[in-house]
């Protein structure tokens, strides 16, 4: 999820692609017209319907990515608002990372980022890095609005905001005044360029996939989706399921549970996966007895009197100033699981009177200036503001918090993880409609499904996992133990599983889940 950008990563939601051609079985659609000489898909331009694919230079990134040499790339140009024919258009890019093998298999796969917000076509290292272009191509799209694509609905005033806010207190009132302003300034400036912002969502965004594998004249394809990319996935399902051999999600965001409410249980069950581990370990449980305990009363004890300190990062000689309330803390753990084998020392030292352990990994993604401007928080808030938050109430969001966290004070309740004023946002900021009411509707269908989630993911439970394969017949359901949000990045074993299922989707090889052994707890002396 988009702001702020605690869990971003310089290899994950911003990663990075190449490309010989989409093999594919090719159908030449009836509207299909202007077909330049070339190769297989990807290759030629293609108009069907309103939808046009040019091949061309592959598309803008800040700072080159390797995998992108040889790729074979192009731009996707649909309607903005496919509910006003005529309107405006925008362009897509569109890169095909190549399959590693001579004779690929001629159903290729397509990546949906996360975020949402995040620029499919930087995932790129990841997806070869995973092996998902081994024997298969793999197509990489920019999400409407995002950095790849024209126009780009980025504010890099946002993230300036997020970059000094690491010296505010959380989750106090003047902190959502700032925060709501930041989300006006953008406002204005995506609406005063045009944008019609209304048009930024995941049915838009559905309705482009489709277009994409039509005018690449691919008959069939596959779908990988992560974090945000798995709401994406469910919705392309239901939609437009047609064309779609397999579907393999990780870290589950089902569309009928997406907001802050969900965001509660999912911190819960990462958190209590990490403290577990820790438990078991005997060198941990022993140097940091209960562990769960000593966060709860930090986050009590911060959030009655937050503690203040400075950082200097690696890259410049300019001190930071932090502080650390309770939110500010919850927050820093959901993605601190990331790095879960330092955090019982970590909160040891903060329970001990040293906060720079916590504090410095607190503030480095969100004030590293190479991640200003990259992503779209105009599609962020057109998916929150129209798919999220118009069907769920306040009252939903304390009650999932005081579920899962009865110990916390009111004030960190009433800010979910990774979403802090987002009601607000949408309310006093964005004011654009809500979507139908059927963006909500869980997704049934029989096309495989692989469903991948990780035991420590504090920000897309583990038990999301399970609630969406209860509609789809043809799942199979894998948690990787001791891993944390997007495992396919983390886990040599969630990779295998997923390379296993894009070829053999009805049963795909997960025995190497039952030998997955827990991290190394960093003990302090």
């Amino acid at each position: 999820m988009a702001r702020p950008h605690v869990r971003r990563l310089r290899t994950g939601s911003a990663a990075v692609a190449t490309g010989i051609l989409v093999t594919g079985l090719l159908c030449a659609p009836a509207s299909a017209q202007e077909e330049t000489p070339g190769g297989a898909s990807g290759t030629v331009a293609r108009t069907v319907g309103d939808a046009r694919y040019e091949p061309g230079a592959c598309p803008n990134t800040p700072e080159p990515i390797p995998e992108l040499e040889g790729a074979r790339c192009g731009t996707l140009t649909v309607p903005e608002n496919r509910t006003e024919p005529g309107g405006r258009t925008i362009k897509l890019g569109v890169a095909i990372v190549p399959a590693a093998a001579a004779d690929p298999k001629p159903d290729p796969i397509v990546w949906l980022a996360g975020g949402p917000g995040d620029n499919a076509v930087w995932a790129a290292k990841r997806a070869v890095d995973g092996g998902l272009n081994r024997d298969r191509d793999v197509i990489l799209m920019s999400q409407r609005g995002t950095y790849s694509a024209d126009p780009a609905l980025t504010c890099r005033n946002i993230d300036e905001f997020d970059a000094r806010a690491v010296g505010l207190v959380w989750d106090a009132p003047s902190t959502g005044r700032e925060h709501v302003d930041a989300t006006k300034a953008c406002r204005e400036k995506l609406a005063g360029s045009g944008a019609d912002l209304t048009a930024y969502n995941g049915i838009q965004s559905s309705a482009d996939l489709a277009d994409l594998r039509t005018t690449l004249g691919l008959e069939e394809w596959n779908v990988f989706g992560l974090s945000y990319g798995t709401d994406l996935a469910l919705t392309y399902m239901r939609l437009h399921p047609e064309g779609i051999r397999s579907v393999g999600i990780d870290g589950i965001l089902p569309p009928s549970k997406a907001g802050p409410a969900a965001t509660w249980r999912s911190a819960r069950q990462g958190f209590d996966g990490v403290f577990k581990a820790c438990a078991e370990q005997p060198a941990c449980n022993k140097r940091y007895p209960n562990l769960s305990a000593t966060f709860d009363r930090l986050v009590r004890e911060l959030e009655a009197d937050p503690v203040t300190t400075t950082v200097t990062l690696p890259d410049s000689r300019t001190p930071v100033k932090v502080v650390l309330d309770g939110g500010a803390l919850v927050n820093w753990m959901a993605s601190a699981t990331h790095v879960a084998p330092g955090i019982p020392r970590s909160l040891d030292e903060l329970a001990h009177g040293n906060p720079q352990r916590v504090a410095e990994h607190w503030v480095g993604a969100k004030t590293d200036p190479h991640n200003f401007g990259h992503i779209s928080h105009g599609l962020a808030y057109g998916v929150f503001c129209s798919e999220w938050m118009p069907y769920e109430t306040d009252a939903q969001v304390l009650r999932a918090g005081r579920e899962a966290f009865p110990a916390f004070p009111s004030s960190v309740l009433a800010q979910a993880p990774q979403l802090p004023f987002l009601r607000e946002d949408c309310d006093e900021a964005w004011n654009i409609p809500a979507a139908p009411r059927s963006v909500r509707d869980v997704t049934r269908s029989d096309i495989p499904t692989l469903v991948v989630s990780g035991g420590f993911d504090a920000q897309t439970g583990a038990d999301n996992g399970p609630y969406v394969a209860r509609t789809l017949s043809r799942a199979t359901v894998v948690t990787i133990p001791y891993v944390p949000h997007g495992a396919i990045a983390y886990s040599k074993c969630a990779q295998a599983i997923t390379v296993s299922f894009f070829d053999t989707a009805t049963a795909p090889d997960t025995a190497c889940v039952k030998d997955l052994k827990p991290p190394q707890f960093e003990i302090a002396p």
